[in-house]
């Protein structure tokens, strides 16, 4: 279907789950002996660190200067696109990274607990336990949407990755070199009623804030136990 229908959206409190190892301290402190050598771990750090080098240099779809300072949680955002995996996401590819996040908790930990289950299946080994952090922002304006019925057949919101994500990084791409698109809203894969948002540009991101801390524990079955941990 194209072109596209938008939404005006004015949607508060989206929730993007992150391991909890990330808001820990800095892994090179406990190797400096002072804060001068910290800054010298910090130097070598940056050479293999993406966020750091995107922010210098860019990406090869990522202008440096579309990153974001100067705000509460911008090295979060700005490592959102900075840091790409190996073939992309659903709706990003390896040149950029994008901001995923959902209207709900209930489907952020859908989709996460997805993701993660099939790593431990690659691994034949359902062990693991880990915390994720919410974190909690604010959209507004234009976004194209995949919600409406004429979409429901569209490729990239196919349950299979090896056919949705070559199919929404095509999208996504037009949507962002021909029309200036910040982003799509459209319906979770991985959770049932759910709603999902990704946004192309990190200024998009809006008021960003810590939530809650939830565990998620695998004790030798595909399907997780959910916990809250707590603020």
């Amino acid at each position: 279907m194209w072109p596209l229908p938008t939404v005006e959206l004015a949607q508060r409190d989206t929730v993007r789950l992150i391991s909890t190892g990330r808001l820990k301290e800095p892994v090179l402190l406990p190797l400096a002996a002072n804060h001068g050598a910290l800054e010298d771990l910090a130097d070598l750090e940056s050479v293999t660190n993406g966020r750091l080098q995107a922010q210098e240099t860019g990406l090869p779809d990522l202008d440096p200067r579309e990153l974001v300072f100067g705000r509460a949680g911008h090295t979060f955002i700005n490592a959102a696109f900075a840091h790409t995996r190996p073939g992309g996401n659903r709706f990003n590819g390896d040149d950029c990274g994008a901001w995923y996040c959902a209207f709900t908790v209930e489907t952020s930990l859908g989709e996460v607990s997805y993701h993660l289950t099939r790593e431990l299946e690659a691994i034949g080994r359902f062990e693991n336990v880990t915390d994720y952090a919410e974190l909690v922002a604010d959209f507004f304006g234009p976004f194209h949407d995949l919600r409406v019925a004429d979409c429901a057949a569209e490729p990239a919101l196919h349950d299979d990755p090896a056919i949705a994500y070559p199919a929404g990084q095509a999208l996504a791409l037009r949507l962002r070199r021909e029309i200036g698109s910040g982003g799509l809203v459209y319906p979770s894969v991985r959770h049932a009623g759910g709603t999902c948002l990704v946004a192309f540009r990190p200024e998009l991101v809006q008021n960003l804030r810590q939530g809650g801390i939830w565990r998620l524990e695998w004790q030798g079955v595909p399907t997780p136990t959910v916990s809250r941990q707590g603020r």
